[in-house]
Order: C-alpha cells, then structure tokens, then sequence
C-alpha cells in the first residue's frame, strides 16, 4: 500500500507518524525496548500532544533479532501467528553515549540515540545488511476511512536483488515489484498466488520474516526505489531479520524458525498418474491407463483419483460415487497387488448436498457467521461451507473421515484449495482474527490431514499434493504449482514459482507436466516431461484432457519411460538430497544464487536450477530443441551424453527430445542405483559412486541413505599430486556389515586386484579409473 506522492509528500488523506528520535530505553530481561517520538525533542513542551513508537527488540534464535513495532498497545492483537521456535540464545546489550547494541550471535541491530539521527543499523559482524532511519518506521493514519496502519522501510543496497515472498509468477528478482500477501486461487499466470509467504532473502545473505498472517502489502523499490516496504493494518508490525550470512545459511536458518520440512516417502518420488479434472472416466478407464504403461513399460508408482471419484455436488462426502466406481475397495486391493500407491482427491470444502453439511452444522464444525449462521457459497459447490479446523473436534471429525479411506486402502491426499477463505463477519470457534485466519486456514487444513497421515501410516510415510501454504507450510510436503497451461511460457512461469517458493525452504514441489489447461502440443508434453522428471515430485495431471503419453505420440512414451527410469536411477543421489533438505531445510530444487551465491551472473537466473548439490538443470522451452543455459566456473559434464563443457560462460545447445543440459558440478560424487523402474529399493545394493572430473587439491564426500532416512554408506574422494584416493564405509546405521575400505590409485594406474567387488567407483576425468570396493 502507498502512503505517498513522491519521495516528501504523504497523501493527502494520510496522517504519518514516523520514528524521528530516540528518547530513552528499557531492559527487561533479554528485550530492549526503546522509545521513539515522532519528532525531534528540543524541550519539555514539545513532548506534548504528540504521538510515539515503542519498539521491542528481542532474539528467539542466535542471529535472528525480533523487531516489534507498536502504537496503541491497548488495542487487540489476535491471532493466529506464525509458529516461532525459540532457543533462548545468549545476547548482549551494550550502551554509549550515541548509541545502544543489541547482539544474538554475530548480528547486531544498532540504535542512533544521537538528536535528529534516529535510526537502526542491521549488522553482520562490521558488515551492514539493512537499516531504518529517516522517515521509514511509521505508523499512518487514513482520515477518511479511520483506519490506521504500521509501515516499515528497510534499506536496499546498490545491486541488492530482493527474492521470495512464496510462490510468484512474476519476474524472479522482485526488485521493482508491489504485491499483496493474500491467498487467492488464481492460476499461474498473474501477480495473485496460492501460496504467499511474507518472507524474502537478499543476494546479501540474510532475509526478512514479516510476523503478519493477513493481508501485508509489499512495495519492493517502488514507493521508494532505495528502500523495500511492508505494512499491514492495525497497531503493530513485528519481523525477524534472519542473518545466515548467506542464502542457504538464511534459508536453513529461517527453517529452524518456523518449521523443517517432513521426510515424505521413497515412493513418492516417482511417477504420478491422474484422472485428470472434469474428463469422464471410471474404473475401466482408471485399469485401462495403468495397463497401457506397463504394456509400454514405463514404470507407475502412484495412480490418483481427482474430484469425480465423488458425485457431483456432493465435495467433500469422502465417499466413492457408486456408479462409477462400485468396489472400491477391490479395485484399491487390486491397484495395490501392481505395486501402485493410491492417492484421492480432497478439499476443505462442504457441499450443502453431502450428507457431512448436515452432521458438520449440527454439530458446530463449520466456520459460522458473527450472527451464528453457517457461512454458504455457491462458489465452487452449491451451497458449501467450510471446516473450522480452530475446532479440536472439528478437525478430529474431518480426520475420521479420511481414516475410513485410509483403511480402504488409499495411502494419500491431494489437499486442493484452502484460498477461498471468508473474512466478512466470520467468528471462528477459538476466536482468532479472520483477516489472519485467511491465509492460516491452509496450514491448519493440511497439518490437519498430514498429522493423521503420520499416525496412521508412521512417520516418513506422510506425503500431500498440496496447492495452498503460509509460513510454516513447508512442513507438510508436497507442494505443486497450481493451475498452468499448456505452454512454453507457462512452463517458464511454473519453474520461476517453484524457485521463488524455495526461498522460504519448501524443499519438495511439483507441477502438472504438460500444463494443467489445454492439451498441449507433442512437442511441449515431452519437454515438460524431461523437466517434470528432474524435479523432486513428478506428476501428469491435466483438466479436460487425459496425460497419458500415447495419447500425443509414440515418441512421448519413449521420452517418459526414458525419465522416469533415470530418475528411478538417480534416487541414491536424489534422496540422500532429499534428507538434507528435511534435516537442513535446503530445498532439493534450488535457484543458482542460493547454490553460487558469489558469482553474480547466477543472480537473474530462472530458467535453470540446481537439483541437490551435484546437478544442475536447464529444461528447453523451444520446439527447436535450442536451449541456453549458464554455467559456473569449472568443468562440467552432462550426466546422459558425457560431454564435457567449460564453465564460467554461458552455453547455447541443441537438444532432442532425449537430452537436455542435466549437468553435474564439478568434483562431485553422484551416486547411482541399480534399479530403474521403482524409487523405493535398497539404494546402497550395488550402488556406483561417479566421481566427477576431479583436480587436484578437491574433496568431495556423499552418502547412501535406506528408506527410513538414515545414511548407510558414505563415499570420499580426495586428489593431491595427481593421486585419487577413495574410501568408502558402511555406517554403523547399515542393516548388515560390511566395513570400510581404502583405495588408493593414480589416475593412469591400474585397477587395484586385490578389492573385492560390492559396490563401483567410477573416476571421470581426463582418463577413466573405475575401482571395485567392497
């Protein structure tokens, strides 16, 4: 929201409020508060009839300092609110006669006592991040509608590029962009999104958590070109200033704020199947889609039902229609015995025709009016309410509907919706804010069902299809992009959201491959495909059209059998990426910045994005094949044709339907299995280590996990004077022994007679060594 007209002049309407000096300070216990009036203090009488901020700072994490800003204390600040872990970290305080210190870890936040100098300066040790100072902490009144709001202004550096704010379609860096954090179900080709997240990062390594569930507005070196601004309506703004010195530090320390992300299961991992939305379809149709990939082997793992596996009007009664699917339960035992998963489509929603409205209005589960009515649209479904998961039975209700699905066999939930959230004279069960409520509705919805997942299936069998979040959201994977279509442009679009989304650490994300509306030409359903399949969860799933690949042309089930096998392949490699980002909330699908945040040529990208640590990849988006793509420095090869390529400059390629630019960092150790046509195995089972081009004077180090999370081998390399030395161990958390062995072997040297065999190790570099290790 603008308060402006210009650098100097507020509106004309507007009444401001600034932070102009500093007028004295409070301890109390770890928190400092201090006292700004809004203007500068010369004598006694200027004190009077004037207003004042007071503002609290404290430290729930070291390296991560609270700033509340506040008017009127006395007014009512409901919830709900971001879920902060705090560790109580040891800070410091310390006063001179210009200024106060205020420390957690090696971040400062510097207060100006000095007459006319107010101001705050965020540290990194003596390096500054950000600041307020002059006519930027505010608190604003609109005379003609009565309504008051608290603003902040914090400083952007020359070349600092802004980052996040969940998942937005519109250009990645958003310096120069406004925007309003409010959940809307809008598709992926607007300013609007599902998943707002008032949260950004800087290519300076820290970021900035606004402590605000409802309707905050951006201003992004807009109002102000020099400056990035946040408000929200009320009497008080609270944010963190997240210091991780750099991106990823940020990220996995914004994590441990508000939440890692689950360990969803193996399986999960590859390929999804649907019904698609509003095409006809029914257990023939369902059998005959699974039949025609196995005839044409390529491997399926998870089959879902969207909506009109219920009747119609009738969403939610978590009930199978019975004309088309009349023995569910069989067809799920069926589905079960080819080693598929099932997953069924759900949302929060209650139409009036479900016979769950009436059960749900009797008893007070849905959100209800300040008059005590049931809130009804006909948005959607007729007549449908929502669930007011603010009521503990209320939520334990609507979990016991799905356990009963559960218990017949299907093993997770695609949580769509959760955006469409009333404000308007709305009185939740716990009493919390509506306007906050609005965007928190949707991670009550989907901790809701993922907690039950848990219960029922265990920990680490957990997983979601998830279409709206908030703060916090990450911890209940997956997420996927909403509703794109069936072009180029639109996977561009869906990519730069997925890595937008990242900057708030949600570490596994889909999208709909080939585009959600429209059927898409042959040619952008198979590069959709190879870029689906590089992303850490892969589903085909359209509106009125069916995905399934022989339905575009031959060559797409080639195209899809081909990705699906290597990523089967690769999940040595992908999942062990996939428990760091649950252990260390760095997502698997990451932007360049994050992973080289030095080189700045990374800064713009997104069209391309490391997948994990090791592989980097550039999706086509041209029928001609043509791609280009950057490359840090060093020497990279492309994982599927070998190709060695120069980095530190940009590559321009031509690829068929078959290749594109998957290429992996140099010095790294990419593990590989042995399995192509399922995600979930033993990975450590004959398991080769690929190391990548190694110099000298490199390590590098990975390692195998098994199903449950837990690394059971490790591999390292080492190079000095030309000399590659390799060891590899089983870990105590192996199921069997094994041990560890020692390999030492010049490049040009022979393969070492005396190892036995168990597990390769492939040297790639000017000349190839492979060395077997048991």
């Amino acid at each position: 929201m603008k308060f402006t007209e210009g650098y100097w002049c507020t509106k004309k309407e507007i009444t401001p409020l600034y932070a102009a000096e500093f007028a004295d300070s409070r301890i109390h216990g770890d928190e400092l508060i201090i006292y700004a009036p809004g203007k500068h203090i010369a004598g006694r009488g200027d004190c009077l009839n004037l207003g004042m901020l007071t503002i609290c700072l404290s430290s729930p994490m070291e390296d991560v300092i609270k700033v509340s800003v506040r008017h009127f204390e006395g007014t009512a600040y409901r919830g709900p609110f971001a879920g902060i872990k705090e560790t109580a970290p040891h800070v410091t305080i310390e006063e001179t006669e210009e200024e106060i210190r205020y420390q957690s870890g090696r971040t400062s936040a510097v207060i100006d006592k000095r007459p006319n100098g107010w101001g705050i300066r965020f540290l990194d040790g003596d390096r500054e991040l950000t600041n307020t100072g002059f006519r930027n902490m505010a608190h604003m009144t609109n005379r003609d509608t009565g309504k008051t709001y608290m603003v902040e202004q914090l400083a952007i550096d020359v070349d600092e590029c802004i980052y996040g704010l969940g998942e937005r379609y519109t250009p990645f860096v958003k310096n120069g962009q406004m925007m309003e954090m409010w959940n809307e179900d809008g598709g992926t080709a607007s300013e609007i999104t599902y998943k707002n997240i008032p949260f950004y990062i800087t290519n300076k390594g820290y970021g900035v958590l606004l402590d605000h569930e409802g309707d905050a507005a951006y201003e992004i070196a807009s109002e102000k070109v020099e400056r990035l601004q946040f408000s929200v309506e009320g009497e008080r703004l609270d944010y963190y200033v997240i210091n991780g010195s750099t991106p990823k530090g940020t990220i996995s320390k914004y994590t441990e704020l508000t939440g890692k992300p689950a360990l969803p299961p193996a399986w999960s991992f590859g390929l999804w199947l649907t019904t698609s939305f509003t095409t006809n379809y029914d257990e023939e149709t369902t059998s005959g889609f699974i039949q025609g990939m196995a005839d044409r082997d390529i491997p399926l793992h998870v089959f879902h039902f969207d909506c009109y596996w219920m009747e119609a009007y009738e969403w939610c009664n978590f009930t199978w229609d019975p004309r088309t699917f009349p023995d569910p339960a069989g067809m799920l035992k069926r589905y079960h015995d080819r080693g598929l998963k099932i997953c069924v489509w759900i949302n929060p929603y209650i139409g009036q025709k479900s016979p769950l409205f009436h059960e749900g209005m009797e008893h007070g589960y849905l959100i209800r009016k300040t008059n005590g009515d049931v809130w009804q649209t006909d948005m959607w479904q007729a007549g449908m309410g929502l669930v007011d998961f603010t009521n503990p039975d209320a939520a334990a209700w609507y979990q016991g509907k799905l356990k009963t699905l559960l218990d017949m066999g299907v093993d997770c939930f695609k949580t769509d919706f959760g955006e469409r959230v009333p404000v308007k004279d709305i009185a939740y069960f716990d009493g919390s804010d509506p306007v906050k409520m609005h965007n928190y509705y949707t991670f009550l919805y989907n901790q809701t069902v993922f907690q039950l997942l848990e219960q029922e299936r265990g920990t680490g069998e957990a997983v979601l299809f998830a279409r709206s979040a908030t703060v916090g959201g990450q911890q209940f994977p997956a997420h996927w992009g909403g509703d794109c279509s069936a072009t180029y442009p639109s996977m561009a679009e869906t990519i730069r959201s997925g890595l937008s989304l990242a900057c708030a650490g949600f570490g596994f994300w889909s999208h709909d491959i080939s585009g959600f509306e429209n059927t898409a030409p042959a040619d952008i359903y198979k590069r959709w495909c190879q870029f689906g399949l590089l992303s850490s969860h892969s589903r085909l799933h359209g509106s009125s059209s069916y995905r399934v690949p022989w339905l575009f042309d031959d060559e797409a089930c080639d195209v899809l059998r081909k990705f699906v096998k290597l990523k089967c392949t690769l999940m040595p490699y992908l999942y062990r990426q996939a428990v760091k980002a649950h252990e260390e909330g760095i997502p698997m699908m990451r932007p360049m910045f994050v992973e080289f945040p030095e080189d700045r040529a990374c800064e713009p990208l997104d069209k391309q994005y490391m997948l994990g640590d090791s592989l980097l990849v550039a999706p086509v988006f041209k029928e001609s094949g043509e791609v280009e793509y950057y490359l840090p420095e060093g020497t990279w090869v492309n994982l599927l044709t070998g190709k060695t390529v120069a980095g530190g400059r940009w590559q321009k390629e031509t690829h068929d339907y078959f290749s594109l630019p998957l290429m992996v960092r140099p010095g790294s150790i990419v593990a590989v299995g042995q399995e192509s046509s399922r995600p979930d195995y033993a990975f450590a089972e004959g398991v080769r280590f690929l190391l990548y081009l190694p110099e000298d004077g490199m390590t590098a180090e990975t390692g195998v996990t098994d199903l449950e999370g837990h690394v059971v081998m490790t591999a390292a390399a080492s190079r000095a004077d030309g000399t590659i030395t390799l060891r590899v161990e089983r870990t105590a958390a192996a199921a069997s022994g094994g041990g560890s062995a020692d390999v030492s072997a010049d490049v040009s040297a022979d393969v070492p007679a005396d190892v036995s065999a168990g597990f390769t190790f492939e040297v790639l570099g000017d000349e190839r060594v492979e060395v077997v290790v048991a």
